[in-house]
């Protein structure tokens, strides 16, 4: 593989996090406030970074096993089907927390982390124990997998302490 069709493929994860920061960015420009600019954040990152990011991953090893499976430095198994399905999981959850509060987004991202921090961890194994440099192993993907529950938590934890410094003494003690 040429060094630019290793670089287009290694970095393509990438857009599952640049479209929707950008959108987010030029959406957010226009909001009235700081709640109002935080959750159109939100929404963005849930949907576009979250919910497509893992439903293009369902589709691709669901369509393309033998694509996904040599991006990814395998052979083609069984587990992909699985990994299919895990990624479908994580769809529902990112378009679910386009309308969650708060605390339930915190929790996606946290449930999203163990499975996306889990394959981080898999993944700098293969790079480091077998050298598998594949671009489906190293490089993009590595920081969409590190960021994308990250994002969710951190935006939904700075939500959830406006939500409290937001409201009024008799509500919180409620």
């Amino acid at each position: 593989m040429d060094n630019i069709a290793y670089l287009a493929q290694s970095a393509f994860p990438l857009v599952w996090v640049v479209v929707p920061a950008i959108g987010a960015a030029l959406r957010a420009r226009h909001a009235s406030s700081p709640r109002e600019r935080l959750e159109i954040w939100q929404r963005w990152w849930a949907i576009g970074a979250f919910g497509c990011g893992s439903l293009w991953m369902t589709v691709a090893f669901l369509a393309f096993p033998d694509v996904m499976a040599t991006a990814i430095g395998f052979d083609r198994t069984p587990f992909m089907f699985e990994i299919a399905f895990a990624n479908l999981g994580m769809a529902v959850l990112g378009f679910r927390a386009a309308s969650a509060s708060a605390r339930e987004r915190i929790t996606i991202g946290i449930a999203g982390g163990m499975f996306l921090w889990g394959a981080v961890i898999g993944h700098v194994y293969q790079w480091f124990a077998n050298g598998d440099h594949a671009p489906g192993n190293t490089g993009g993907v590595l920081v969409t997998d590190i960021l994308l529950p990250a994002v969710m938590i951190i935006l939904a934890v700075r939500s959830r302490r406006l939500e409290t410094t937001s409201r009024p003494a008799a509500e919180i003690a409620v």
